[in-house]
């Protein structure tokens, strides 16, 4: 089955990163599925039951956005607590996402020693991402570990093309 990957960039136009990620993602449309929510719901409202049949028609999910404010952008935060409901992605019944694997693939402004207990925020980029982790383990499901790209705002081209290829690759041995 194919990997959805819900994109949670609020303005991809202004990324240099995620927005090359997207266009190399869209080179497999036989692999992957990119679901940018931006783009899908300017207005913010979201049609939960479509966005639960994306899900189920799909193998493997991504959550792909840029840190913010050591979290994910707001629209990504409003689509996790909409469309991840008790009775449907847990609780009683609610097993829609068990044992799908589900990967993150982030970008971070700031360099990856930054990210460190001596660096500047004091915590590596996996221990600011477990909520993530936590919410795939409460639906049941199987987290896996996450894409990163640091140093996303002085980057090379260079680095950003070889960044893409290599976050294929990451898909595709989920």
């Amino acid at each position: 089955m194919k990997t959805l990957v819900i994109v949670g960039h609020p303005d991809i136009e202004s990324s240099a990163v995620n927005k090359k990620w997207i266009e190399e993602l869209k080179k497999y449309p036989d692999l992957f599925t990119v679901h940018e929510l931006a783009r899908v719901y300017p207005d913010g409202v979201i049609d939960v039951e479509r966005e639960q049949s994306l899900i189920m028609a799909h193998g493997n999910l991504v959550l792909q956005f840029p840190i913010y404010w050591f979290n994910c952008p707001p629209l990504l935060k409003k689509w996790l607590d909409e469309v991840l409901t008790e009775g449907w992605a847990f609780g009683k019944a609610g097993n829609h996402l068990e044992d799908r694997k589900i990967a993150l693939g982030v970008t971070a402004g700031g360099h990856q020693e930054e990210y460190d207990q001596d660096g500047r925020y004091k915590y590596r980029l996996e221990e600011v991402l477990v909520p993530f982790e936590i919410t795939a383990t409460y639906c049941n499901a199987n987290y896996q570990q996450f894409f990163a790209f640091y140093n996303a705002d002085f980057s090379t081209k260079e680095e950003i093309e070889t960044s893409a290829k290599d976050y294929v690759q990451f898909l595709q041995t989920l």
